[in-house]
Parts: C-alpha cells; sequence; structure tokens
C-alpha cells in the first residue's frame, strides 16, 4: 500500500484516524502500531514476522544495556543488537550482490538466493540501531514494548522514512497534543506532497519511460532525461517526506524535515545538508563521528569521508553504481573542504551552475544499473558519438512538456512558499489566504483523484531502496 493510493486516501487513512481519535490516550499507541503492522502486511505479509523479530530483539537488548549500563554486558549487548539489525539488512538485502561478485571473481557457480527485498527495511533497520546506541549512550530504554512498537513500525515514515531518531519523539510517544491547527496543518502538508508525487512526480516517470523506449535519441533528449529524472526523484522523495511529516501531524507527532529546497544549493556541502536531510545526519551520528571525524588527521579523515559515502550509497542498493555514486560525492566533497570552497563562496551564480551540473551527471550515475547504461548516457549527454543535437521526438516531448518542466523548476525552489508567505503577512487578505488554501486543498484531492482513477502508472522510487 502506498500514500498516493485511492485505497490509503479513502479507506485505510480514514478508518484508523477515525478509530485513532475515538480511542482514549493511553490506548492510542497500540492502535498506532497494530494498524502499522496491517499498513505493512497489505503488501507484505510474509514479511511482518521480520520487523517483529527486529523490534523484539531492540527491546530486549536495550532493556540489558540499561541494566548492566556502564558494564562490559551493556557494551556487549549494544554490539550483538547491531550486528543482527545490520546482518538482518545484509541478508535480505545485498546477499545476492555478493553472491554474483563472488560467481564474477571466482568463476564457481553459486545459485542465487532471489530473496525478495522487505519494504522499508533500511529505514526501520536504521532507526533500530540508533535506538540501541543512543540507549547505550544514556538514553532510557522504552519499558514499553508497544510503545517501541509503534515508534519503530509507525505507517507514516515506514517506507520512506524520514528516518526518526527516537531521542526527538521519546516524549511525544507518551505525551503528544491534538489540536484542530495542527490537524488542518497535516492535511495541508499531505496534499502538498500527494501533488508533487501524483501531479509532477508520476508524469516526470512517464516522460523518462517514453525516452528509455524511443529509438530517435540526441543530445536534447539526454538532458532532458537525466532533467527529468532529477525532478522526478525529488518530487517523488521529498513528496512521501511531505505525506509523512503531514501524518505525524494528524496523529500528534512532529516529524523533522527531510528536505530544504537543496537544487538552490551553492556546493555540493550544502546540497547534502538540504538532501534527504535524516539519512545524512543518522550517519554523521553514527559512522562518520565515531570513526574520528575531523578531529584526526587528513589521511584519516579522508578516508572516514570514504567510508561513509560509500556506505551511503550502498545503502541505496545492492549495485556498484550505487558505491560508485557514492564515491563521486566523497571525491567532491573532499574537492570543496580542501580547494573549491573559497572561489564557490565568491562566485555564487559559477555556484549555482556547478551544483545543478554535478547533481544532473550524478544521477545519470544513480540511475544507471549497468555499466553499458551507465557509458551510453554519458556519450548522449555530451554528443559523443553520431547523436544529432536536437532530434523530431525530442522537440515534440519538448513543446508537450515545456511546462511541466518550467512547472517542476520553479517546484523545487521557495519561490512559491515565499509568496504565500508574503500574501499572509498582509493582514488585511489573511482571510482570504486561508479560504484559498481551503480551495486548494479541496482541488489537490479532487484532481490527483482523478489522475489516479484515470491512470494506472503510479510508482514509489525508494521501494527499491
Amino acid at each position: 500500500m502506498i500514500f498516493s493510493s485511492i485505497l490509503f486516501i479513502y479507506y485505510f487513512l480514514p478508518i484508523i484516524l477515525l478509530v485513532y481519535i475515538m480511542t482514549p490516550k493511553k490506548g492510542r499507541n497500540a492502535i498506532l502500531f497494530v494498524s502499522s503492522l496491517l499498513f505493512y502486511a497489505w503488501g507484505e505479509p510474509k514479511y511482518v514476522w521480520l520487523m517483529v523479530f527486529s523490534i523484539f530483539q531492540g527491546y530486549g537488548f536495550a532493556r540489558v544495556i540499561e541494566k548492566y549500563r556502564g558494564t562490559k554486558k551493556a557494551k556487549q549487548a549494544m554490539i550483538l543488537s547491531t550486528i543482527l539489525s545490520v546482518g538482518t539488512l545484509i541478508y535480505f538485502k545485498y546477499v545476492d550482490f555478493f553472491i554474483e561478485n563472488f560467481r564474477a571473481v571466482t568463476g564457481i557457480s553459486l545459485s542465487l538466493l532471489k530473496i525478495t527485498l522487505p519494504v522499508g527495511i533500511s529505514f526501520y533497520t536504521f532507526q533500530l540501531i540508533s535506538y540501541v546506541v543512543d540507549v547505550y549512550r544514556g538514553a532510557h530504554a522504552q519499558t514499553r514494548f508497544v510503545h517501541l512498537g509503534a515508534y519503530v513500525a509507525m505507517f507514516p515514515q515506514l517506507i520512506a522514512g524520514p528516518i526518526v531518531r527516537y531521542a526527538d519523539i521519546e516524549q511525544q510517544l507518551t505525551n503528544r497534543r491534538n489540536s484542530f491547527e495542527q490537524a488542518a496543518e497535516g492535511i495541508r502538508r499531505f496534499c502538498i506532497g500527494l501533488a508533487k508525487k501524483v501531479l509532477l512526480a508520476n508524469q516526470f516517470g512517464e516522460f523518462i519511460t517514453i525516452f528509455r523506449e524511443s529509438s530517435d535519441l540526441s543530445v536534447m533528449y539526454y538532458w532532458m532525461y537525466i532533467l527529468a529524472f532529477s525532478l522526478q526523484i525529488y518530487f517523488d522523495f521529498s513528496g512521501y517526506s511531505d505525506m509523512a511529516i503531514g501524518l505525524g501531524k494528524l496523529l500528534g507527532f512532529q516529524f523533522s524535515e527531510n528536505f530544504n529546497y537543496p537544487y538552490i544549493s551553492k556546493s555540493i556541502t550544502e546540497f547534502w545538508r538540504r538532501w534527504h536531510i535524516s539519512l545524512g545526519t543518522w550517519f554523521r551520528d553514527y559512522v562518520y563521528i565515531p570513526l574520528g571525524g575531523n578531529k584526526v588527521g587528513r589521511i584519516r579523515h579522508l578516508c572516514n569521508i570514504g567510508v561513509v559515502w560509500i556506505l551511503t550509497g550502498f545503502w541505496h542498493g545492492a549495485s556498484w553504481n550505487f558505491a560508485l555514486w557514492g564515491l563521486y560525492f566523497a571525491f567532491l566533497l573532499i574537492l570543496e573542504k580542501y580547494v573549491l570552497r573559497n572561489y564557490l563562496e565568491k562566485h555564487t551564480i559559477l555556484a549555482h551552475i556547478y551544483v545543478i551540473f554535478i547533481v544532473l551527471c550524478s544521477f545519470v550515475i544513480f540511475n544507471a544499473d549497468q555499466v553499458q547504461v551507465l557509458g551510453s548516457d554519458f556519450k548522449g549527454l555530451f554528443g559523443i558519438g553520431s547523436l544529432p543535437f536536437a532530434s523530431q521526438e525530442a522537440l515534440y516531448y519538448l513543446k508537450s512538456n515545456l511546462l511541466l518542466f518550467i512547472g517542476g523548476m520553479i517546484g523545487t525552489t521557495p519561490l512559491m512558499k515565499n509568496l504565500i508567505w508574503k500574501m499572509k503577512s498582509i493582514t488585511k487578505i489573511n482571510l482570504i489566504v486561508d479560504v484559498m488554501e481551503i480551495v486548494l486543498v479541496i482541488g489537490t484531492i479532487m484532481i490527483v483523484t482523478a489522475y489516479l482513477v484515470d491512470g494506472s502508472y503510479n510508482p514509489f522510487l525508494y521501494f527499491r531502496f
């Protein structure tokens, strides 16, 4: 089940919210836990046991850590829990990748296990690791299994994040307040994310499908493709994050922001402070800093950056292109830190152009699961070979999708948000703005519903991660 579906919007969500609101506050975490397991089981019933097992082991080891805090037993419990979590993730997500590479290197014939990747396993595993490590570092262990289960399995952020740190919502699990204003904000935020996903990301996805099936390629067509993919993945993932944050507000939770207009960045360093913020902070706090961060010698520091970004790449998928993608950004971040930083700070316009170019090239790597595809895409972008600059098909789809591309590019900036805030700052028209927002929310739901009923193209890119 995905958020951008008729089933979720008109059946699952209203029923769960009704039951949730009618339940006394003491029982709401139980409703949230059960409904989250139901949400997960709807698409993958065979893997519910895996999630429950993960929660049980995290719950048990955290209690042991708190009981023996400051002793070797606490450290051993933390290490064992982390090994179990990481081991489970490796088995289900990477075992076939390891087998394939082992066969390629040794020539030994081994059968692939062909294990289906459990949806959301990367997200809830990271949340569980952070919980256990935080307890080891001094946080209080959760004494109620249902509360911990509600945190780990929480359906708003289960399949696409943001990666919610236990410390950030520990108090909210037992003492959260619902209000009309917060619910209204949650609905508005959910609708923004839904519009991003259905009206923008899905449309860019359809264009990419057309491009991949085309035989009338050109340099222009390749640049249109990679721009479309960059916009698709942004609106797809940030749209899901918006929907998760909105759903959290409806349930009384405040989740941290996960995207902050990354395409307006003036450096790659800034870009990664704005893109998938929860993942970046997780790797910083649980990998980079424990390795020594930048408080070590230069060589060690460079190695730390490399390790973090290889892991970041592999987190996205079991394929070498993701590792290459991670190393690509590691190199650029190091280059900026030691060479380019002052230059980028002085030349703002060039810095923006540099970021957009670098990010577009990065998505060529990200979306190429085979070396041949990676090579042909880069050749196409830079006109290597006999490709024409433009083709009839490229010109046709440029004219057909021009408004989509312009709207998408504007949507990656805070222009509309600033305009709304500017209008709200004018006291005399506050009521008009509020009415307009209500009309836009209702209109968005109606338009999205029409798209979902009429169309069948509704993928979610991060399911594969």
